[in-house]
């Protein structure tokens, strides 16, 4: 038996769509793919989405008396857990940071507030945006099991992706722990409402992981060298947690959506 052990009792954050399940009185599943013609369920309906008053066709048994037989979708489930736990540490982090550091910062857009978006699993890995009213960065996080509480803060790491290779900076904080960051924005005076920045980081993440973006990508040395002059002419000083780059970069990324509208 896989997913969770037990009745059903009307938990549906347990089971996935896929999920067949089982009456432990007489062992009679449910199979979401076929339905139940005795009550005219149609194929395709999910357990959880059954009518209330459904019973075991066999035996009359209710919902509450199902088993996971086994459910396809149950890695899907564990993986969404994940990535919400670790996405909830990371905004509560930073609106702490925001509340208790950065509210009075001349540079900070009031508009916009602390939001993970499109965080997905890659390669084992939570990988998504943060926005905040002071940055946006693309953010890899620690996959499960691994510890990066021990990365260097500042040391710098390239990552490639379908798009190209970014240069990621480590970093460690109380709640998330360590975790891997690239910059697209920042300042973030350029956005107008926080909808605006949401919509450029879910075109970030689109992007990111389409290859014909990479020509452009792959000119880094070339980006960082440019940002480093430009900042030396205007003599920026450096901020805690914001990371500046090229607008290049961001622009390639994200299509320039955040100068429109």
């Amino acid at each position: 038996m896989s997913g969770f052990e037990g009745s059903y009792l009307g938990a549906n954050d347990k089971i996935s769509p896929q999920a067949i399940m089982e009456c432990k009185i007489c062992w009679t599943p449910y199979d979401p793919a076929e339905g139940d013609d005795t009550r005219q369920i149609d194929p395709g309906t999910p357990f959880m989405a059954l009518p209330e008053d459904w019973k075991c066709p066999n035996c009359d048994a209710p919902k509450e008396q199902f088993l996971v037989g086994e459910d396809p979708g149950s890695g899907a489930i564990a993986e969404a857990a994940m990535i919400g736990a670790k996405t909830h540490a990371l905004v509560t982090d930073f609106t702490e940071v925001w509340h208790g550091k950065m509210r009075d910062v001349p540079i900070v857009n009031k508009l916009l507030h602390v939001q993970a978006v499109g965080f997905l699993v890659h390669e084992g890995r939570p990988i998504g945006v943060l926005i905040s009213p002071w940055f946006m960065n693309l953010v890899v996080l620690a996959g499960e099991g691994e510890d990066w509480s021990t990365l260097v803060p500042g040391t710098k790491e390239v990552i490639g992706f379908a798009s190209g290779e970014y240069e990621f900076i480590h970093n460690v904080r109380e709640m998330v722990g360590g975790y891997k960051a690239c910059s697209l924005f920042s300042p973030m005076g350029e956005f107008r409402s926080q909808a605006q920045a949401v919509d450029v980081a879910r075109a970030v993440m689109v992007a990111l992981f389409q290859d014909e973006h990479r020509a452009e990508t792959d000119r880094a040395a070339d980006i960082r060298a440019a940002r480093e002059a430009e900042l030396a002419l205007l003599d920026v000083p450096a901020m805690p947690e914001v990371l500046l780059e090229a607008p290049t970069r961001r622009q390639v990324i994200s299509g320039g959506l955040a100068g429109e509208g």
